[in-house]
C-alpha cells in the first residue's frame, strides 16, 4: 500500500457527505461518486450538497467529483461505501473495473437483501475480496452531529489493523476520534441490529410508552445484540463498549435517528409504505430486521424483540398487540 494513499467516499447521502467532511479535513484530495449529476453541478456551484447536511461547505479543489463509480474507484486505494444497503448490489453492478487491489471499508448499517449478507461478508463471498482488505467504519455517530462539528466517536474494524489505523488517521480531527477494532463481524452486525432497536423504540414512543419503559428496551436490546453477535461470529468481545452499546443508544435515542422515527411513525398508526413515503432517508432497520429475523430461523438466539418489530412490518400484526405481548418478555 502507498505510503500515502488515496480515498474514494462511494454514495450522496447523509453519511457519504460526513465522510468526505471528515477526509476533507486531512487530504488534500478525495474522489467522491455521486449518482445524480445535478447534485454535483450544485456542490461545484454552491460548494454544498443540496440534498443532505447542506450546511457543510466544502472547499470545491479538493473534490474529485464524478457520477462515474469507476472512476472514483480506479483513482483510488481505499474506497468508502456509504450508501443505503438496498441499493449496494444495484451500484456494483456498474462497475467494470476490479476490486481486487483496493481497501474497501463498508460505512453501511445494514444487510444486502440480495444475499442476506452484511456488507463485509458480501464483499468477501461475492467478489472474493480478503477480510484483511474489508473494514467496516460505525459509530456511535451521527452525521448530523459531524456536520455541527460536535464531538463525536468512531471505531474503525479491519481484518489488518494497520489498516484501520491509516483509515483512523484520516478520519480522526479535532471533532472526530476514532479507535480500531479487530472485531469486522461482530462490529458490523452489531450496526445492522442496532436499528432493529431503534425501530422498536421509535414504535414504543410512537404507542405512548414512557422513559422508564425505554430503558428496559434498550438494556434488553443490547443483551439480545449480544446473544445474536455470539451465535452469528464467536470471540471476545466487550458489548458494553461503544461500537456495540454506544451505537444502540444513539441510535435509539436520538432525534437525528431515521429508524427511531420510523418506528414512531409505525406506532402512531403509519402503514409501512405510508412511513417510508413520508421519509426522505432510508430506514436501514426496515431492511435489517427481514434478514436478522430470518438468519436466527437458522441460529435460533432469543430475540423477542427482534420478534416482535419483524411480526410488525412484515406479517401485519397490530403494534399495540404485539408491544403489549413483547412487556410480558422483558426483564
Amino acid at each position: 500500500m502507498k505510503e500515502h494513499p488515496k480515498f474514494a467516499v462511494i454514495g450522496g447521502g447523509s453519511w457519504a457527505t460526513a465522510i468526505a467532511k471528515m477526509l476533507c479535513v486531512n487530504l488534500p484530495e478525495i474522489a467522491w461518486y455521486m449518482r445524480n449529476d445535478d447534485a454535483i453541478q450544485h456542490l461545484k456551484t454552491y460548494h454544498h450538497n443540496p440534498n443532505y447536511l447542506s450546511s457543510v461547505e466544502f472547499n470545491i479543489q479538493k473534490l474529485k467529483l464524478t457520477s462515474d463509480i469507476n472512476e472514483a474507484v480506479a483513482y483510488a486505494d481505499y474506497v468508502i461505501f456509504a450508501i443505503p444497503s438496498a441499493f449496494l448490489s444495484k451500484e456494483l453492478e456498474k462497475m467494470t473495473v476490479s476490486l481486487k487491489d483496493k481497501v474497501i471499508f463498508s460505512a453501511i448499517k445494514g444487510i444486502v437483501p440480495e444475499t442476506s449478507l452484511i456488507v463485509g461478508e458480501h464483499f468477501h463471498d461475492t467478489y472474493d475480496i480478503d477480510y484483511d482488505n474489508i473494514g467496516v467504519i460505525t459509530g456511535p455517530c451521527h452525521a448530523e452531529e459531524v456536520a455541527l462539528e460536535r464531538l463525536s466517536y468512531l471505531t474503525i474494524a479491519c481484518g489488518d489493523q494497520e489498516k484501520a489505523k491509516v483509515m483512523a488517521q484520516h478520519l480522526s480531527g479535532n471533532f472526530i476520534k476514532a479507535k480500531i477494532s479487530d472485531d469486522i463481524i461482530g462490529t458490523e452486525y452489531a450496526a445492522m441490529l442496532k436499528n432493529i432497536y431503534a425501530i422498536a423504540a421509535g414504535i414504543a414512543h410512537g404507542l405512548g410508552y414512557g422513559d422508564n419503559f425505554q430503558s428496559v428496551l434498550m438494556s434488553n436490546g443490547i443483551r439480545e445484540m449480544k446473544k445474536f453477535i455470539r451465535k452469528v461470529h464467536k470471540m471476545k468481545r466487550n458489548i458494553n463498549n461503544s461500537a456495540y452499546l454506544g451505537d444502540l443508544l444513539v441510535t435509539g435515542y436520538s432525534v437525528f435517528s431515521r429508524n427511531r422515527m420510523f418506528g414512531n411513525m409505525i406506532g402512531k398508526g403509519y402503514t409501512v409504505k405510508s412511513a417510508m413515503l413520508e421519509m426522505s432517508m432510508v430506514a436501514e432497520g426496515y431492511y435489517a430486521a427481514k434478514s436478522a429475523w430470518e438468519l436466527n430461523q437458522k441460529y435460533g438466539a432469543k430475540t423477542p424483540i427482534i420478534d416482535a418489530v419483524h411480526a410488525i412490518l412484515y406479517e401485519g400484526k397490530e403494534a399495540k398487540k404485539v408491544f403489549k405481548k413483547l412487556t410480558e418478555k422483558l426483564d
